[in-house]
């Protein structure tokens, strides 16, 4: 698949803006700020909010929110509908034709990382999914899956989520499909955006140091449990929810599950999904470092999401997009 096609130069009002960040960060508030300020819309950039049902786990915008911005890429598919980086592709490239047709500013925001890579420079190589080996490999144990990707793609299992048994069974269908190492077939990419996609769109991520971001991701968790966490997954298992492997694996979701299983005790998950959701920030973190050409724009505890839009917009005042 190719990157997303580019508006000419012309008028940088309609030129992509890409707010990117950990979960918990507040980009979400910010790019609604900065919708508004700036008479934009909003393009979901989470794998999981895509999903019809999953809304108080993945912090989905409210009705009130939505109301005062259009949103993108929220409640596209259902529970039993497969969503992957390509369909976000096609959908986002879409979304931000439509939004730069009735002359409005596309914001791009959210924290999955992957996406936002194949928004700008496409998808690489690696083959489709194929039904039947896909069945094989997830009615396999993952420590048999983890075995056999560490002999034949030692560099994928130093650095894969081990928690993750969705990427796990991917790489190994792209690596039993092709023959190759699943790292060899990312490296494809290039390391930066196309210099032939211009002009480029403004990318910013936002940053917290650790204590503050690990406090943000500690009360985001707390929060979910009063708005009735455990009450959304009950209602979603009672309609399909576990047949969808994918989102089976949104952190919250899964150990949640877990703990109507009788595996844990309600106080055991939600400490672990704080710890699971600390430990994923991190990843997102090194995967924005070193796979997307992002400027970093570190927040203050004290900052508040309306200074950050201050801030935001006296860089782009004074550094238009190139």
């Amino acid at each position: 698949m190719q990157p997303a096609d580019r508006q000419p130069s012309g008028d940088l009002g309609k030129l992509p803006l890409l707010l990117a960040g950990p979960t918990a960060v507040g980009k979400s508030e910010v790019a609604l700020l900065l919708a508004e300020r700036l008479d934009g819309e909003i393009v979901s950039v989470d794998s999981m909010q895509v999903y019809r049902g999953l809304d108080i786990g993945t912090a989905k915008p409210s009705v009130a929110e939505q109301s005062r911005v259009r949103h993108h890429l929220i409640d596209v598919v259902g529970l039993a509908e497969p969503f992957d980086a390509a369909r976000f592709v096609e959908l986002a490239t879409e979304s931000v034709r439509d939004i730069q047709s009735r002359g409005k500013l596309p914001i791009l925001c959210g924290g999955t990382g992957l996406y936002f890579k194949a928004f700008l420079e496409g998808l690489g190589e690696a083959p489709p999914t194929d039904p039947a080996l896909r069945a094989e490999l997830e009615a396999k144990p993952v420590a048999d899956l983890l075995r056999e990707l560490a002999e034949r793609d030692p560099a994928t299992f130093e650095r894969i989520d081990r928690q993750n048994p969705r990427r796990i069974v991917r790489a190994m269908e792209v690596i039993r499909l092709t023959g190759r190492p699943f790292s060899a077939q990312r490296a494809t990419w290039t390391p930066s955006v196309s210099p032939a996609i211009q002009p480029l769109p403004r990318f910013l991520a936002l940053a917290r140091r650790s204590e503050d971001l690990r406090l943000r991701v500690d009360a985001r968790v707390d929060q979910m449990f009063e708005k009735g966490l455990v009450a959304e997954i009950e209602y979603l298992l009672r309609h399909g929810f576990a047949e969808n492997r994918t989102a089976m694996q949104a952190i919250g979701y899964r150990q949640v599950v877990e703990h109507l299983r009788g595996e844990r005790s309600l106080i055991e998950t939600i400490a672990l999904i704080k710890q699971r959701t600390r430990q994923f920030t991190k990843r997102q973190m090194t995967w924005f470092r070193r796979q997307l050409p992002v400027q970093w724009l570190e927040v203050g505890e004290s900052e508040s999401a309306e200074m950050i839009v201050n801030r935001i917009q006296s860089a782009m005042t004074a550094s238009p997009a190139r």
